[in-house]
């Protein structure tokens, strides 16, 4: 069977399309100067990927250092008593999960600028906010509302990015998110322990000080990288004119994966029924049990050997390291090979071999080398299933719908994580190490499952034209004019 057939556009189009089975894409008849197209890309890796960084890591601090708050008096200085911590967290979790969806369509209905460079302001006036709380009241207003603001950020980015590049290239720029985790995993901790080591200044206590000075640090980086965000990648004020022209004559390249600019609601329930994506939310949910788990028992295990604070912080950094440059390798490697699925199932691997040393050891040190073990399968599970689910959506509203909808379902791991890992069973977490291996075991058979009714999929359609057929009389990527990558 030749790798490439011309199938129509549509049930009442003349002009034949041709389709590259082996990948997917169409071959259009739309010329494009390859090197003019690699030029304006490169613009966008210079302008938009180290936005993408930059905003999640600033994110991630103002989300993530309310943990480190307590250290220097949050819960006594506001009243805390029992779970009331764990419930500020579990509430906000809540917001994430149900503010991803509208803030993706957002970027879709909006373009990025208006859309992110919103949810930037919204997320830093409530981490200033959170500075000045005084009650338990306030404290679950502000951070759910923090949560609610930075609900579609990575997603958000990652909708923007498939608008841009090649759906066979987006994995190592999606890679931006988990990169950006791992850089605020690395050096989150030191931040807030140097900014809170100051003490108590101006009658404010140095956990306060910790969010006035990460605001600051906020609203001043974030604001000259909002600068950067195009509304629509044609238009982007970095581009030359000839290089608007090349993204402009793109978008009508793709058209069949992108679809017409303008949102057709029709696009919705064949985002909230179509079985890849409710599998793969599915898997997604089983194997971010694990990231979670990860921030948790990390820094403890290192606090259980007998260790300092201080250099707790200091030890997470090689860890860090090993999962940044396992994420950047295996991601560049998966959009080269125009593979997904076996990636994801491979790094299931590892982690749950990570998490099964920490469970049979009651060893410190072997514990701290079960975290080398999972962390070089753990982030590059995640950016490759946003990956998979962003490029095999089309066109861009399935996609804006879908995509959030897969993610969604790994944040309820979220709650489901707080639950594993409650402070008296640490350092060990026995049950919550033993969770994340077996969950990390059913999200590899489910990841697994993805694959194979993708690859039913395409073997379906590559038989049909093979015979002849024009049509299947499906639109977006269940039709014959597009191929999935496995």
């Amino acid at each position: 069977m030749d790798e490439k057939k011309s199938t129509p556009t549509g049930e009442d189009t003349k002009t034949p399309v041709v389709v590259d089975i082996a990948t997917g894409e169409v071959v259009s008849d739309i010329y494009i100067d390859p090197e003019k197209e690699r030029a304006a890309l490169r613009k966008f890796d210079i302008y938009v990927f180290p936005v993408s960084i930059i905003f999640i890591v600033l994110a991630s601090l103002d989300r993530n250092n309310l943990g480190n708050a307590r250290v220097f008096g949050f819960d006594e200085d506001i009243g805390l008593t029992g779970n009331q911590f764990g419930t500020i967290n579990t509430l906000s979790s809540v917001c994430t999960i149900l503010f991803e969806l509208p803030w993706v369509l957002a970027v879709r209905h909006f373009g990025a600028r208006a859309a992110l460079g919103t949810a930037f302001l919204a997320w830093s006036a409530c981490t200033i906010g959170t500075a000045f709380i005084q009650t338990f009241g306030q404290a679950v207003a502000v951070r759910m509302l923090l949560n609610t603001a930075e609900a579609g950020l990575a997603q958000g980015f990652a909708f923007l990015f498939s608008t841009i590049y090649p759906r066979t290239e987006v994995g190592k720029r999606i890679m931006s998110t988990n990169l950006a985790q791992c850089i605020s995993g690395a050096f989150g901790g030191l931040f807030a322990f140097g900014v809170q080591s100051m003490g108590d200044r101006l009658g404010l206590a140095a956990w306060r000080w910790l969010f006035i000075v990460e605001f600051c640090f906020t609203i001043l980086v974030g604001g000259v990288c909002w600068i950067f965000l195009p509304k629509d990648p044609a238009e982007a004020w970095f581009l030359t004119e000839e290089e608007k022209e090349t993204m402009r004559l793109k978008r009508e390249r793709d058209y069949l994966h992108r679809g017409p600019t303008k949102f057709d609601k029709k696009w919705i329930k064949p985002a909230l029924t179509d079985p890849f994506v409710l599998l793969l939310g599915l898997a997604f949910f089983t194997s971010s049990v694990a990231i979670n788990g990860f921030g948790v028992f990390l820094p403890t295990i290192i606090l259980g050997l007998g260790f300092e604070a201080l250099k707790v912080n200091y030890m997470t950094i090689p860890v860090y390291v090993l999962g940044a440059i396992s994420l950047i390798t295996q991601c560049y490697f998966s959009d080269k090979l125009k593979k997904r699925g076996m990636f994801i199932v491979g790094c299931s691997v590892p982690v749950a071999v990570g998490y099964l040393i920490c469970v049979g050891s009651s060893s410190g040190v072997a514990g701290y080398i079960g975290m080398f073990v999972l962390v070089i399968g753990l982030y590059p599970i995640s950016t490759l299933a946003v990956a998979w689910v962003t490029s095999n959506l089309a066109p861009d509203d399935k996609r804006a719908i879908g995509m959030p909808l897969a993610y969604s379902f790994a944040n309820i791991s979220n709650v489901v994580s707080s639950n594993l890992y409650p402070t008296p069973q640490g350092p060990r977490y026995i049950q919550g190490n033993a969770v994340s291996a077996g969950l990390t075991v059913v999200a590899g058979f489910l990841y697994s499952a993805c694959w194979y009714l993708l690859r039913r999929r395409n073997a379906k359609k590559a038989k049909l034209i093979a015979e002849g057929a024009t049509t299947n009389g499906k639109e977006g990527d269940m039709s014959l004019e597009s191929m999935y990558i496995l």
